[in-house]
């Protein structure tokens, strides 16, 4: 009998890739970039471990929505005060913060724990075509253009 493999912290290797986001569907965008965090792309997954890689997103203000949804998609939020629930619409949010945006696509994607919050700290969303990480030696990695 074959006994289960588990992933051991000196076995892991970490790579950067980045992904355009130019004109891709935002829920397609997420699930990938989740995926790759959580190392479900990996032979060696273990899902009690962080086994995934750094993700580099640009371009993050030129993501698609589909439908209508940039005016009636809402993002909720509280500020810890009474009556402090706060709306606004995606296309207020996109032009304030479209890093937040997809930030908050691949937060919902994670575990809801620990190990989903060490997940998100390997992402790294910029709204531009310019990133810092060009020491890293990050490979280009085609992100799945959805249906618009």
């Amino acid at each position: 009998m074959q006994p289960t493999y588990t992933a051991r912290p000196g076995d892991i290797e970490r790579k950067w890739y980045v992904i355009d986001a130019e004109g891709v569907v935002l829920g397609r965008l997420a699930t990938q970039v989740a995926t790759i965090l959580r190392g479900k792309h990996k032979p060696m997954y273990t899902p009690s471990m962080d086994t995934g890689d750094n993700v580099v997103v640009i371009n993050a203000a030129k993501v698609a929505l589909t439908g209508k949804k940039l005016d009636d998609k809402l993002h909720y939020w509280h500020t810890g005060y009474q009556d402090g629930l706060k709306t606004i619409t995606y296309r207020k949010f996109m032009a304030k913060d479209p890093a937040g945006v997809v930030r908050l696509a691949v937060r919902g994607m994670l575990p809801k724990t620990p190990l989903g919050r060490a997940m998100i700290k390997k992402l790294k969303v910029y709204g531009g075509p310019e990133h810092p990480h060009e020491a890293q030696g990050p490979e280009p990695l085609a992100a799945q253009a959805g249906a618009r």
